[in-house]
Parts: C-alpha cells; structure tokens; sequence
C-alpha cells in the first residue's frame, strides 16, 4: 500500500510500515494540492496542519486509513470517513507525559515571571537590573497549592500526578465519574496511591489556584464570559488542549484586570495566525502548539500509528 505521512512520521514508524511492505511518503503536499494527489494513496496520516474534510474524503476512493499522530481529531470529519468505510486512527496515549510536563513549564514559568523576564532582561537587564529583579521578586511556590484540572483522560492524569509529585494538592472535573486516588509510580518503581478529589465544575472554578484544561472544544468555551467571575482572584490559567477552549477576549480582560495573574497558552482559537493582543500581551507565556513536540513522544507516537495502520490496511 502506498501512505502519505503528510505532516511527517518518525523514522521508527517510517521503517516499520516500509518492513511490512508499504511505501511511505513524507512530502508535504499543501492542503490546496491535496484534492489533486490524494487519490494515488492509500492511506494518509496527519498531526494538527492537515485537515482531512468530506470533499476530500469524496474525491479519494482508494483511501482504507487515515491515521492521526496525536490525540484530537477535529481536523478529520471522523464519522464521514468511518461511515464510508475508512478507518480512522489515532495515539492518544503516547503524547499524555509531553503535553503534562509542558504544562508544568508554563506553570512554573508564571509564577516566577518568566515569561516578562525573558522578554526585557535582553534590552533592560544591563540599565535597569534592579528595576527587574523588584518587579519579579514575589513569586509564588507551588507546593501547598491546588490546581483543578479540566477533564481527566490520560493527560489530565499525568498533570495530577506531576502536581502530586510537587506537593500540590489535585481537585479536578469530568463529565464522567472518575477515581478517588492516583498510583505514583516512584523511581525504583515504587508506587503510592494518592487520594484526589472530583468536584462539579463552579466548586473547581472557585476553589483552584491554578486550573489546566484537557478538554474538547465544543459548543462553547469552557471558561467564558459566565466562569471568570467565579475563578479565585489571582488565579493562573494554562490551555494545552484545544484552541478556544479559553475564550481569548474574556481572558485578556481578566488579565488585564488582575483577576487572573498569568496565563500559559500552547493552542489559540485562529491557528496558525493567533490574534496580535493574545501574542503581545505581558502576561502570557506562549508556545507553538508543541504539547507532544517532545523526542520521546514522536517516537512513541510514530510507532504506535505504523502499528494501527498495518493492522487496518490487512482489512
């Protein structure tokens, strides 16, 4: 079978679909030349850039898979595809440890202003040093401390446990029941099961220092325009999920009003062109969308997909 790794695919996962006998190409094709060359493969595998929507489906008979490296898949119409027959695939669980330790970046970067430092230390740290080392001298530790978690699949679960593992103490929401404790696995292997709290989501919203959401975007943010008011004066916010999952102007306005001390975005509700107040804004620390950007996860991801898409393309 002939596969298009559009948004590229790790060398593990490249050589295992080539040692079951598929060819692999990883040019990019634009998504406006898509339509065109689609149709002489067999398969395709995407990450977040490439949108695989119903036209394109249409004018692809031949296509059996379409793979996701990574976890969402609202850049796939999922229920189209697998109601034409085509199987659609994902790797939810091998970028849950990237994405939760970069949340933890931006966490421990808002506390400690970070974000500002590194932006004026270059062009005012040899004028005004003092200046700087006054206005960042009160951060914050996170120890003692709770963050609530938006949504506890595999990642919300690896942020609980990275904040247990700081001495933070875990509230989180779920639109399903979950569990009362975490095992930690320790190094040694050691493991220890750690009681954690599910509440409704106001009690989260009011009760959390810091919250870090793991969920979809749906039908509406899930911290607008009626949440803000319920969060904790001085609260920090961090978004890892999905764009517009935070409404962006009713977060500026809460920044901007004190009522939430920093935020750490790595998704925005316009990608790849996030809008310039969010980019600019003094107390925001930014990154690309790289949640599951890390070596490990890429290899991890790669060779799960090259394992569903040789399973699925014996079918």
């Amino acid at each position: 079978m002939k596969i298009l790794a559009n948004d590229g695919i790790d060398p593990l996962g490249k050589k295992m679909l080539e040692d079951a006998g598929h060819t692999v190409d990883t040019n990019h094709i634009p998504q406006e030349e898509l339509a065109a060359k689609l149709p002489a493969y067999d398969a395709i595998t995407v990450r977040s850039a490439t949108k695989v929507r119903q036209t394109l489906i249409d004018g692809c008979p031949n296509l059996k898979v379409i793979g996701r490296g990574g976890v969402g898949m609202d850049n796939i119409d999922v229920d189209y595809a697998r109601s034409k027959g085509i199987a659609v695939v994902n790797t939810p669980a091998a970028s849950s440890l990237s994405v939760a330790e970069l949340v933890f970046a931006h966490l421990l970067n808002g506390v400690r202003f970070l974000y500002d430092a590194n932006r004026k230390m270059p062009v005012e740290g040899n004028t005004k040093f003092g200046a700087l080392k006054k206005a960042y001298g009160a951060g914050t530790e996170l120890r003692g401390k709770t963050i609530g978690i938006v949504g506890f699949g595999r990642i919300g679960r690896e942020v609980a446990k990275i904040a247990i593992g700081l001495g933070m103490d875990v509230v989180y929401t779920d639109l399903f029941e979950g569990p009362k404790t975490l095992t930690i696995t320790l190094s040694g292997g050691i493991q220890v099961e750690v009681p954690i709290q599910q509440v409704d989501m106001d009690e989260l919203l009011k009760v959390s220092d810091f919250i870090s959401l793991h969920v979809p975007f749906l039908d509406r943010p899930a911290i607008g325009a009626a949440e803000f008011p319920l969060l904790k004066d001085g609260v920090g916010l961090v978004n890892a999920s999905r764009g517009g999952v935070i409404d962006e102007l009713e977060l500026v306005k809460a920044l901007d009003s004190g009522k939430v001390a920093f935020a750490g975005l790595d998704v925005f509700d316009n990608e790849p062109t996030p809008r310039e107040e969010i980019l600019k804004h003094p107390k925001i620390s930014l990154t690309p969308h790289i949640g599951a950007a890390t070596n490990e996860a890429q290899e991890r991801i790669g060779e799960e997909l090259a394992g569903l898409l040789i399973e699925n393309l014996k079918k």
